[in-house]
């Protein structure tokens, strides 16, 4: 296991996920906005570029399983990308269709970014995409990711987003306090801290936000 979340869990791709890998991207709906699906080759390839990325450079994209049940549900993780003609760490991830639209993608995705800025020297990060791609760009900004730019690599419109430590930083200090403030007011009631002269509003600006 790499990455362990509220619902799932991030581990290295095996062989033995061929198949639930082949349900992703060899299919049309899931891949709209890639030139084409990939085939049961592109499959093979996929698989060991990845594991070839986690013996090279410590990292690469990582098999999701559900913690409930340990359903295969896709992929999440950081790649070098060429972007804009720039080697970059990309934040990348594929989700079966299944799944969509239960915010597993934002909860990887969100992981893989902590866990970029904890062990690796990057101070930025990046995702890319079409620029029609909205269910991809609307992750990238749920993460903190904002939109730097648009290019044509010669076969389409991409949108570059990418977040710097400086802005996760500050995205984790906010996290950490709202995280404070729930085990606070777990423990007591409101009305005790009616009775103490201590709000809600006071909390907040106590607190670096």
């Amino acid at each position: 296991m790499i990455i362990e979340t509220k619902r799932l869990i991030l581990r290295e791709y095996r062989y033995s996920d061929y198949d639930g890998l082949k349900s992703i991207i060899c299919d049309s709906e899931t891949m709209k906005f890639y030139p084409r699906p990939y085939d049961e080759n592109g499959v093979k390839r996929w698989l060991d570029w990845c594991i070839r990325s986690y013996a090279e450079n410590g990292f690469g994209l990582w098999a999701i399983e559900l913690k409930e049940n340990g359903d295969f549900i896709g992929d999440c993780g950081i790649s070098l990308q060429k972007i804009d003609g720039e080697i970059l760490p990309e934040i990348g991830y594929h989700i079966n269709k299944k799944y969509w639209k239960r915010g597993y993608a934002k909860e990887a995705a969100s992981a893989v970014r902590d866990w970029l800025f904890i062990h690796t020297h990057y101070d930025n990060t990046y995702s890319y995409m079409n620029i029609d791609n909205v269910a991809s760009y609307s992750t990238a900004a749920s993460i903190g990711m904002k939109r730097i730019k648009e290019y044509n690599d010669g076969e389409e419109d991409l949108a570059v987003y990418r977040i710097n430590r400086a802005e996760w930083q500050k995205i984790k200090i906010k996290e950490n306090n709202m995280n404070t403030l729930d085990a606070i007011f777990s423990r007591k009631s409101t009305r005790a801290y009616k009775n103490e002269q201590i709000s809600e509003e006071n909390l907040f600006n106590t607190m670096i936000l």
